[in-house]
């Protein structure tokens, strides 16, 4: 049930990231403050006439940051997910073409090292999603370089 009004949470923050970040919402808050200039003559003091654009408007930063923050990070997981597995992807593929050479086994364990503990689940998640060997992913894998002319 959580997980569910997570997700519920996460689409609707996507869905007003995409709203606030195009040119009808700018053209809302610009409304705002042309209908609210007016208005001073509606209310008794000018403190009141104040308060009632910044509540607004603090309101409305409030609730959009909180908003913004949630999409900028699973933007970012996002892109450290795919950061991981290109890493381990290229571990693996150098692997396979150094094989027992000294100098790519060091610079495979550096690139391991740096990946670190997110590797192993990102490397779970890769090769349950793609099953097909490494030489079908990448024509040249089996050592066979193009030629470059």
């Amino acid at each position: 049930m959580a997980e569910q009004k997570a997700k519920l949470f996460d689409r609707f923050a996507e869905a007003s990231a995409g709203f606030v970040s195009r040119t009808p919402f700018f053209v809302a808050c610009v409304l705002l403050v042309v209908l609210w200039a007016p208005s001073f003559w509606l209310f008794p003091s000018v403190d009141t006439w104040q308060l009632v654009i910044n509540t607004a408007t603090t309101i409305i930063t409030f609730l959009m940051v909180a908003l913004l923050q949630n999409s900028q990070h699973r933007a970012e997981q996002a892109i450290h997910q795919k950061l991981d597995a290109l890493a381990d992807g290229l571990a693996d593929f150098m692997e396979h073409l150094g094989g027992d050479e000294p100098s790519f086994a060091t610079d495979i364990d550096d690139l391991r090292r740096a990946v670190g503990v997110e590797k192993e689940m990102v490397h779970k998640h890769a090769r349950a999603e793609c099953a097909e060997p490494l030489e079908a992913a990448l024509p040249f894998a089996s050592g066979a370089l193009p030629r470059v002319d």
